[in-house]
């Protein structure tokens, strides 16, 4: 067994590494970029090696100095993580010419899988299912949209050495394909090194399925399982779950079957995964297709460890050392359900438009890295980052993953609203609310799935978790009593003798359109004549709090916001103004300023890099026409024409870095 080991990755996967590696007796070695220098995994690590500037292509990125930080230090092995460089052919080899032990699989069969039109060829090869589409390298545009014409839309364009979302564009017309071609080239070429792309049938209706592989030196092969990832947005996964809701016994078998044949056709080791896509249409799940091979560790190895108890990294490092797999197919089982939400910094109100900047405020639902593979009581938290941190346009906009294991699926996804309700992050935007409207959906709770579910259920954008009438009054009365508090407070602290409204006095509530009148009593309140039964444990000061009422139990986050309040629960924040009863029909008398008219203005959504202008001045624009392509979190965002104008000035040039805001043209 290795007695030190280098984690060549950031975030959370590094911490993830360190650790297991801990518990093993293994000494870690971590890496880091300027931009990471005070990061948590980099104090984690027994040491820690700058290896250059922020940008990855400076950095996570140069194989050569991984090598020389290993030489360094001493560290055996190498365990790459996922992204960077962990599905590169080429680092695999310059480890084995020094002599250090790569935590992975063999540099051939991430040559093989890492290739996606090879990797096509190979699984056409070994019988397994594939999409149909063109196999083989796309010249141009031109070429492009003769090859999806002969296919048929909706197609989907692909970057060959892509993943994570990244370098895929779906098309559903030549004029998709046109628009589209050249940027998914480019985000090949910017996020992985190779601008070749394919393209195939895009499966409608489809469920994304992967099978979860571990195999060892010694010829043995084995599926753990399945993970359900259908619910995506860009192509990027958002939530994951074990078991799939869908799948069968006879599904998990023939897909886990197939997934080992490909393996073993490559001569595969360590851990890794193969994708499927799985047409929902088909109630008999027969209908399925290979995707890809990552050959790798994936962001979601934990809810496949929650419901097996393997612990994917210990196995990748034992597997590595030349030990056998200590367990056979027949061994592997399933407890339990997992459920895990990946915590992005991103604002779902805003379009999900990239977050950046510090997190003022950080504190998980239970410590992070605390229990086992199920965490504590059910909840795990994987994250790498800590309050005063930043998070930076240099890398993923992964917070944090939250996962959740129960008896049952229901159980796990209830874990998941209550845990989400106690985490608490401020100074940049999140997607917590977000999070926990899909886990409360009843389309989710049905386990009817498919990678178009958020675009289906949230055509024009999220706007909160709609709350039943039970939660809006509860919420109503907690806002009064909040503010009853509140005011006692200040009446005591003014050298007043009592600041504290009576009981039975009457308010005012107003919250999103809704007004309701509360009276306030001990131990409950009457909303619009309605009783309710509870209480809440908020003082002044507290920025989060729990609420009963009527059966209902609410974590609550409170903040003032002037004379508001804002206090988020289940999937949403309620702003909400409390007023004395005589006070409130002035209220209504009180002018508010409309907001400017900006839609002559393209603003920029997002801080990034401004790509291309595909406008000049003088140009006449139409509604909906493309104006400039904006890279954020290493994606590319076409912004389009709000309304018919012509263009008066530009602002920005291409290649300029952009704050969020920020006027990149004007139109007359």
């Amino acid at each position: 067994m290795f007695s030190k080991i280098l984690i060549a990755n950031r975030g959370e996967i590094a911490c993830r590494v360190i650790k297991t590696a801990r518990r093993m007796g293994i000494a870690t070695v971590a890496v880091y970029s300027d931009a990471d220098a005070r990061a948590p995994f980099v104090s984690m690590a027994d040491e820690a090696v700058r290896i250059g500037p922020a940008a990855a292509s400076e950095s996570y990125l140069v194989p050569e100095k991984i090598v020389a930080a290993c030489k360094a230090t001493g560290a055996q092995a190498v365990h790459p993580g996922y992204g960077f460089l962990s599905e590169r052919a080429s680092f695999v080899e310059a480890l084995e010419a020094e002599g250090i032990a790569f935590i992975g699989p063999p540099a051939n069969a991430i040559a093989a899988m890492g290739d996606k039109i090879e990797s096509k060829k190979l699984a056409l090869a070994a019988g397994v299912n594939v999409v149909p589409g063109y196999v083989g390298e796309i010249d141009d545009t031109e070429h492009a949209v003769r090859i999806a014409g002969e296919i048929g839309y909706p197609v989907m364009m692909k970057a060959s050495a892509g993943g994570g979302g990244k370098g895929m564009r779906l098309a559903w017309s030549e004029q998709d394909v046109r628009e589209g071609f050249e940027s998914v080239k480019r985000e090949g070429l910017n996020s992985f090194g190779d601008d070749r792309v394919f393209i195939e049938k895009f499966i409608e209706s489809p469920r994304h399925i992967e099978i979860q592989l571990l195999g060892d030196r010694h010829g043995t092969i084995l599926y753990l399982n399945e993970r359900e990832c259908s619910i995506q947005r860009r192509h990027q996964k958002v939530v994951e779950e074990a078991p799939s809701p869908f799948v069968t016994p006879e599904m998990r078998r023939k897909m886990g079957e197939q997934a080992v044949a490909l393996a073993r056709a490559v001569g595969y080791f360590s851990a890794g995964t193969v994708e499927l896509i799985v047409s929902g249409a088909d109630p008999t799940g027969e209908s399925f297709y290979f995707l890809e091979m990552n050959t790798r560790l994936q962001v979601e190895h934990p809810v496949t460890e929650a419901i097996t108890g393997i612990d994917l990294v210990e196995q990748m490092i034992r597997v590595a050392a030349g030990e056998k797999l200590g367990f056979a197919q027949a061994d592997i089982g399933i407890e339990g359900h997992a459920i895990e939400n990946r915590v992005y910094a991103e604002d779902p109100y805003r379009g999900f438009l990239p977050s950046i900047g510090r997190l003022v405020r950080y504190a998980p639902p239970v410590p992070s890295w605390s229990g086992g593979l199920r965490g504590t009581d059910g909840v795990r938290v994987d994250d790498g980052v800590s309050e005063g941190g930043e998070v930076s346009i240099h890398y993923d906009p992964m917070i944090a993953k939250l996962v959740t294991w129960g008896e049952t699926r229901d159980a796990a996804a209830d874990l998941q609203v209550a845990a989400l309700d106690d985490f608490v992050i401020e100074g940049l935007g999140h997607n917590l609310h977000f999070l926990s409207a899909l886990m409360q959906h009843p389309r989710f709770r049905s386990g009817n799935l498919t990678t178009g579910f958020i675009a289906e259920e949230y055509p024009d954008g999220f706007h909160g978790a709609p709350a039943s009438e039970d939660t809006l009054r509860a919420i109503a009365a907690v806002a009064a009593g909040i503010e009853v508090s509140e005011r006692a407070r200040d009446g005591r602290t003014s050298g007043k003798l009592d600041g504290t409204p009576p009981l039975g006095s009457d308010w005012v509530v107003r919250m999103g359109g809704r007004v309701f009148a509360v009276t306030l009593g001990e131990g409950h309140a009457l909303v619009d004549g309605h009783t309710v039964e509870g209480t809440c444990d908020w003082r002044p000061g507290d920025r989060t709090a729990s609420a009963t009422g009527n059966g209902l139990t609410l974590g609550l986050q409170v903040k003032r916001d002037g004379v508001h309040w804002r206090i988020a629960t289940r999937g949403a924040e309620h702003r909400v103004l409390v007023l004395p009863a005589r006070i409130a029909p002035l209220a209504e008398r009180m002018i508010e300023k409309p907001p400017p008219d900006l839609s002559r203005l393209l603003i920029c959504p997002m801080p990034g890099l401004l790509v291309k202008l595909h406008v000049a001045e003088g140009d006449q624009v139409e509604p909906g026409q493309p104006l400039a392509t904006v890279e954020a979190m290493k994606m590319e965002n076409i912004l389009r024409a709000q309304k018919a104008g012509t263009v008066a000035r530009i602002d920005a040039a291409e290649g300029a870095s952009l704050a969020v805001d920020a006027i990149i043209l004007e139109l007359d």
